[in-house]
């Protein structure tokens, strides 16, 4: 069975030029043009792999990755000219798998592609996280601190598995509104504030710290 990549790009030389390249490689490809497009096809069909481009007419590459993350675990590769931190920062918040830049060679970005569809397909999937004294059972939800169960509201538990699968990274307040609160929260940024204390009593022990980042957010530290 061949594997599906849908490919989200406005640029239609190289969108083409990237089917053109999987394709041969044995793939089978879908292009759209758009974010709305994109959606509807990702809610419509089965993909492997999507390929987005962040600059796109209608939705961002952002806010169809956002879409896409509220069905979806599906691997999302950002292909984009916005090398910004800040952009960058913005795409892992919103879900996004991995980066590639423009210009980049195609067949970097295939050995990329085939590099993480290894990593997901490759042996079972990952059961556990375990840093800095805590434990997450990603079957069954428990987690243990410092080899203590835990039972941790489904808020807190999403906000620990994020940190523990990005740790050193700063995450602003609206980005982690808009991964765990959705795009169109009405609410106050601060309702993150409240979330990461309450996250912050159940570390209490562990060498997990979650950290406040002045005027940008919080970023989770583990000590060796």
């Amino acid at each position: 069975m061949k594997l599906k990549i849908l490919i989200v790009e406005d640029d239609l030389l190289l969108a083409e030029a990237v089917s053109d390249y999987f394709e041969g490689k044995g793939w089978e490809t879908e292009q759209v043009h758009d974010g709305v497009t994109a959606v509807e096809k990702v809610e419509a069909d089965n993909y492997q792999m999507i390929l987005l481009d962040v600059m796109l007419p209608g939705m961002n590459g952002f806010e169809v990755c956002r879409k896409i993350r509220q069905n979806s675990d599906i691997p999302v590769f950002f292909i984009t000219a916005r090398v910004l931190e800040e952009d960058e920062l913005t795409g892992y918040a919103a879900g996004a798998d991995d980066y590639i830049t423009k210009p980049f060679s195609l067949p970097v970005l295939y050995a990329k592609v085939m590099a993480m569809m290894a990593r997901l397909r490759g042996g079972r999937p990952m059961e556990k996280l375990k840093k800095g004294g805590v434990e997450m059972d990603l079957r069954t939800g428990q987690v243990s601190i410092c080899g203590q169960k835990c039972e941790m509201p489904p808020k807190e538990y999403e906000l620990l598995r994020f940190f523990l699968e990005n740790p050193d990274r700063i995450f602003t307040r609206d980005q982690l509104v808009t991964r765990f609160w959705g795009y169109d929260f009405e609410g106050n940024e601060r309702v993150v504030d409240n979330h990461i204390k309450k996250l912050r009593k159940f570390l209490q022990g562990s060498r997990c710290m979650i950290q406040t980042a002045r005027k940008t957010g919080y970023r989770m530290e583990v000590e060796p």
